[in-house]
């Protein structure tokens, strides 16, 4: 077996379609039917169950395609390394975030950071929160900066709180309402609202669903899209009362909206979070200036 098997097996696998993993790997499907029979047979069971009609993973297939990916993922890593060494580089820093609540401050701290640390390489994945925290746990991301999710006590990352959002509405300029300096969520009863889905954003969805029943109601939800600049897109077209965090950056061109703080007030929390397996130079570097910048006041107020 060599590494040439398992990546045709993956191809295979992930397509589930022999003509496509071929295709991908631009290679003949015979040479490629015959790679995947040597692995099954060095094995000695079945890894792909194929007929006329379809191609499907048997049980043994599915585990090879897990650990086909965590060793294959982790050759990259060691790959990565052994460049950066030998380029001079000192270290890698891969930072997953959330998008809207960290636009105020982010484009700011990496510049700083960059500045600072030249020889640190460093790569941005924008995620959902429970993805940050599951590619953290998992060694995928050296840090994040997220919310809070359900299982996040289960992980056992280290946290640090850099700001409590307090929920707020959303509504065009022009509407009855947004010369209210701050509103009851009972104003929202019966009101067509526009809040984020709850994949991508858990602590937030749930943080309106429970402070609308405390205040006695069931939200009726006009939309859920998976973006926050969609939520602000309906609140302009007039679809309805949007549900943000106050933290969001509102659009330069268009239709004017204005926030407006929600009382009684519920918070939303935005962390960073790392591993201590994991702690290295960078990640320790990154969060000593984020640090600086939270107790500073930089990281909301440029300076």
């Amino acid at each position: 077996m060599d590494l040439r098997h398992l990546r045709y097996f993956q191809a295979v696998a992930e397509e589930l379609s022999f003509s496509r993993a071929a295709r991908r790997l631009r290679i003949a499907q015979p040479a490629l039917s015959r790679a995947v029979q040597e692995l099954e047979r060095e094995l000695g069971v079945l890894l792909i169950d194929r007929n006329r009609h379809s191609t499907r993973l048997t049980p043994a297939g599915t585990v090879l395609l897990h650990e086909t990916g965590v060793t294959l993922e982790r050759l990259e890593e060691s790959l990565r390394r052994v460049r950066r060494t030998a380029v001079g580089e000192e270290g890698e820093l891969r930072l997953g975030y959330i998008g809207p609540p960290t636009q105020p401050f982010l484009g700011r701290l990496l510049n700083e950071f960059g500045r600072r640390f030249p020889r640190v390489s460093i790569h941005l994945e924008e995620r959902t929160p429970e993805r940050v925290w599951e590619m953290v746990a998992k060694g995928r991301l050296s840090i994040g900066i997220t919310r809070p999710v359900q299982a996040h006590e289960a992980l056992g990352l280290q946290t640090m709180s850099l700001r409590d959002e307090r929920i707020c509405a959303v509504v065009p300029v022009t509407h009855p309402l947004a010369t209210r300096k701050s509103l009851p969520w009972t104003a929202l009863e019966d009101k067509p609202l526009i809040v984020l889905a709850r994949r991508e954003g858990v602590g937030l969805h749930d943080g309106i669903i429970a402070a609308c029943r405390t205040a006695g109601f069931t939200p009726a939800f006009a939309q859920t899209p998976s973006l926050v600049g969609t939520v602000l897109s309906y609140v302009e077209s007039g679809a309805g009362i949007g549900i943000v965090s106050e933290g969001i950056s509102m659009p330069s061109s268009g239709v004017a909206l204005k926030l407006i703080p929600l009382t009684p007030s519920s918070t939303v929390p935005l962390v960073t979070v790392w591993s201590d397996d994991r702690d290295d130079p960078p990640v320790q570097a990154f969060r000593l200036l984020l640090s600086h910048w939270l107790k500073s006041g930089k990281l909301w107020k440029p300076s």
